[in-house]
């Protein structure tokens, strides 16, 4: 298991709780515009780092003749969208089905699927080219690949930045970082990529992700989710000094300050030829 992997199995709860909400309007829109291919007949849908199952349920809410194979690296993330799907799917729940699997090794044969989505997943793998490849694989000749991922950006969350001034008064000391392969540079990288996997009929389009976030949803955001390994090894004591102080420190910023605006990309291309 990739070291990505297991983080994914331990932040699990905090990501459907806290992270999700925050790319559900980037996964909507990834829908919005896989809506023509649906309408010309895919109804075999892969979605490649299903997760906790956001964007395969929204599929499969808004396409009744849909099925949806998610597949993600993490045990625990297919965990969770089994039993969402179980719990409250109903009927709908047979046209859903997980594998653990990772992106670049996918266990399906060649043309499998009419249509693949990815979310906020190609900037995780280890070689996003040979998950490109990959796709491109397992979808049938016409079939569509499509993705939105973040672009790279050098601006700072002022949040972020008051949470890192917060660990180094404290003693706690800087951040480990995040462990993604990478962003992508710029939108003409994501399309070069397409291309380079063997996609025709290449689109690639900027975007910005837009959430704000409430003191308390921001603090939960980060003990819960993105920094849970930090929260849970420091001693109780401090831990209540690092919350306190975060929340003093958050309570002075305008909601503006707290609205995370972070550029995405939305980006397609369609198997042609072998």
């Amino acid at each position: 298991m990739t070291d990505q992997a297991a983080r994914y199995d331990r932040i699990a709860e905090g990501y459907a709780r806290w992270w999700a909400p925050v790319l559900s309007p980037a996964v909507g829109r990834l829908l919005d515009r896989a809506a023509p291919w649906l309408a010309d007949g895919a109804v075999r849908v892969l979605d490649i780092g299903t997760g906790t199952g956001q964007q395969a349920f929204g599929a499969l809410d808004r396409w009744p003749l849909v099925s949806v194979v998610g597949v993600d690296a993490s045990t625990e993330m297919r965990a969770m969208a089994d039993s969402f799907a179980e719990r409250t799917l109903g009927a709908t729940g047979k046209r859903f089905r997980t594998e653990v699997a990772f992106a670049d090794a996918l266990p399906f044969p060649d043309g499998t699927f009419d249509l693949a989505l990815s979310s906020f997943v190609l900037q995780l793998v280890p070689n996003r080219a040979r998950a490109l490849r990959e796709a491109r694989r397992v979808i049938r000749t016409g079939g569509v690949l499509a993705y939105v991922s973040w672009l790279h950006d050098d601006r700072a969350f002022t949040p972020d930045l008051i949470f890192d001034e917060v660990l180094e008064s404290l003693g706690i000391g800087g951040r480990e970082p995040d462990g993604r392969s990478g962003d992508l540079p710029s939108v003409e990288r994501a399309a070069r990529e397409l291309r380079r996997a063997g996609f025709a009929e290449v689109a690639a389009e900027p975007d910005v992700l837009e959430h704000r976030f409430t003191v308390d949803g921001y603090l939960a955001f980060l003990s819960e989710f993105d920094e849970e390994s930090l929260f849970d090894e420091l001693d109780p004591r401090l831990r209540d000094r690092l919350v306190a102080t975060m929340r003093k420190r958050l309570t002075l910023l305008s909601p503006a300050d707290l609205t995370m605006q972070s550029p995405i990309v939305f980006a397609s291309g369609r198997r042609s030829g072998r």
